[in-house]
């Protein structure tokens, strides 16, 4: 069984006992936290929400937060003695899917 959730404007295809990277959420580690789900695959078919499947959420467990690999962006013009360097590191959310349905 397997579903299509959605948080933080991305979709991700989850299954029980998967561990997921997602954007920052305003939960503690440790805390349960459930997610829309827009499509579910189980041994009786698929359904697909219109947007959402109705009564089905997919529960997850917060396993931590941290930062993604830093990606340097650099700018510069030519022959204008323009140049301009700059770090960002993408925060996200480790979460535990418990359960689907």
């Amino acid at each position: 069984m397997y579903a299509i959730i959605q948080t933080g404007g991305k979709q991700y295809k989850v299954e029980n006992g998967d561990e997921v990277w997602v954007e920052k959420l305003n939960a503690g580690e440790g805390s349960e936290v459930s997610f829309n789900v827009l499509l579910l695959s189980d041994d009786s078919g698929v359904k697909v929400g219109k947007p959402l499947v109705e009564g089905v959420k997919a529960k997850a467990r917060v396993v931590e937060h941290g930062k993604g690999k830093k990606v340097v962006v650099f700018k510069y013009k030519p022959k204008k003695n323009y140049r301009k360097k700059q770090g960002h590191r993408q925060p996200y959310t480790r979460v535990e899917v418990i359960s689907i349905g």
